[in-house]
C-alpha cells in the first residue's frame, strides 16, 4: 500500500493491530472474496445490507468487512449483530480512507477478491455476480458497475449530468473509455489495491479508476443498478449550509471537489509515468551495446528500455502483457492531451 500521508499509515497500522487482536487466526484466514463496506452514521442501513449479503460470489466463499469510520451511532452493534467483521476507526477521516483500510485488511487476510459496495443500502448484491465474474474468469483486473449502462432510480438532473460530464473528462484524460466513474459497487483482484496510490480521503472512486488504469490493468465496465437511498441521508457533497437540505447547494460542493481529485489524479500519475520513461529511457542508454558486444545483447536491452508502466504494472500482477486492454502507447497519448488542463488545479 502506498500512502502519501504518514499519519494515515499510522491510523491503519494501529487500527489493523486492533482488528487483527479481536478476530485472531479469522482475520489472518479470510476466504477468497472479501465485501469491504466503509460506513458513517449507518445505524438503521448497515444491518440489512450486510444481512442481504451473499455467502458465495461467483461459486467463492464471501466474508464482510465493514470500516466503522468515526461513527458515533450504533453502526458497529449494528453490524456485529449481523455478523460483519467490524474494524473500528475511532476517527472520522472519509469514505476514501476507510475503504483504503478495508483494502489493506482484506489484502493481508489473503482474500483473493475484493468486492466494495455502500452501507446506504442502493446497491444490489444480486449483481455482485456479474461484477466479479469477469475477473474471477481472468478477463478483467477490475471491474465497475455502470448505472447508464443498467438503470438507476435517481430523478436528480444535476446528478446524472455530473456522472456524464465526469465520465467523459475520465475517459478523455486517461485514453480508456467509462461511463460510469463513481458507481460504488465493483470488484477487482486484491493485490491491484496495493499497488496504486490512495491518499484521498473522499471521493476515491476517480482516484482508485484512473491510477488502476494509468498503471496498465485491465477495467471492465457491466450494467448494474443504482436504487433510492431509503434510510437516512446522503453524505456527499457535505457543506457549511449542509444543514439546510440544499440539494443544489450539496451537488455543487460535490461536483467542484471531485473535479479537484479527478484532475489532481490525472496530473500525479502523469507525472509518474512520465519520472518512470525517463528513469526507462536512463536504463536504457546505460545498457546500450558497447563495441565489441553482440547484436543481440543490444536487442535484449532495447527490449527493456521498451518496458513502461503498462508493461511493469503487468509483469506485477502477473497478468502478462495480453491482459493489459490499453497498450503502453494508447495510455501514454491518453495521460497528455492537449492543453494540459490539470494545469489550472
Amino acid at each position: 500500500m502506498i500512502y502519501g500521508n504518514p499519519a494515515d499509515k499510522t491510523v491503519d497500522d494501529q487500527a489493523i493491530a486492533a482488528f487483527n487482536e479481536a478476530y485472531g487466526e479469522r482475520a489472518g484466514a479470510l476466504p477468497p472474496v472479501a465485501i469491504v463496506i466503509a460506513a458513517y452514521n449507518e445505524e438503521g442501513a448497515i444491518g440489512p445490507v450486510i444481512e442481504a449479503l451473499p455467502a458465495e460470489v461467483c461459486g467463492l466463499a464471501t466474508t464482510a468487512i465493514v470500516v466503522a469510520d468515526g461513527c458515533a451511532d450504533g453502526t458497529v452493534k449494528e453490524a456485529l449483530a449481523a455478523d460483519a467483521m467490524v474494524c473500528d476507526v475511532p476517527v472520522n477521516r472519509g469514505q476514501g480512507a476507510a475503504l483504503r483500510l478495508g483494502y489493506r485488511l482484506a489484502r493481508e487476510g489473503g482474500a483473493s477478491y475484493i468486492i466494495t459496495t455502500d452501507a446506504d443500502g442502493q446497491y444490489n448484491p444480486a449483481e455482485m455476480d456479474r461484477v466479479l465474474g469477469p475477473v474471477v474468469a481472468g478477463e478483467a483486473d477490475f471491474v465497475t458497475g455502470s448505472r447508464r449502462l443498467g438503470s438507476q432510480e435517481t430523478k436528480d438532473v444535476i446528478r446524472r449530468s455530473g456522472v456524464r460530464f465526469f465520465a467523459g473528462t475520465i475517459s478523455m484524460l486517461t485514453g480508456q473509455k467509462v461511463s460510469d466513474t463513481t458507481f460504488g459497487l465493483r470488484a477487482m483482484r486484491a493485490e491491484v489495491t496495493g499497488a496504486v496510490r490512495l491518499e484521498q480521503p473522499q471521493y476515491q472512486a476517480s482516484e482508485l479508476l484512473i491510477g488502476v488504469i494509468t498503471h496498465g490493468y485491465k477495467v471492465g465496465e457491466v450494467p448494474a443498478t443504482i436504487h433510492r437511498r431509503r434510510v437516512g441521508e446522503s453524505k456527499k457533497g457535505q457543506n457549511p449550509l449542509y444543514g439546510l437540505h440544499l440539494p443544489g447547494v450539496n451537488n455543487l460542493f460535490y461536483g467542484v471537489r471531485f473535479a479537484r481529485v479527478v484532475y489532481g489524479t490525472w496530473w500525479r500519475e502523469r507525472q509518474r509515468a512520465g519520472h518512470t520513461g525517463a528513469s526507462a529511457g536512463v536504463s536504457a542508454r546505460n545498457e546500450a551495446p558497447q563495441a565489441g558486444q553482440s547484436e543481440s545483447a543490444g536487442s535484449a536491452s532495447s527490449g527493456r528500455a521498451r518496458s513502461g508502466p503498462v508493461d511493469s504494472a503487468a509483469r506485477t500482477n502477473g497478468s502478462g502483457p495480453e491482459s493489459v486492454e490499453t497498450s503502453a502507447s494508447s495510455a501514454a497519448a491518453g495521460l497528455a492531451p492537449p492543453g494540459d488542463p490539470a494545469k489550472r488545479t
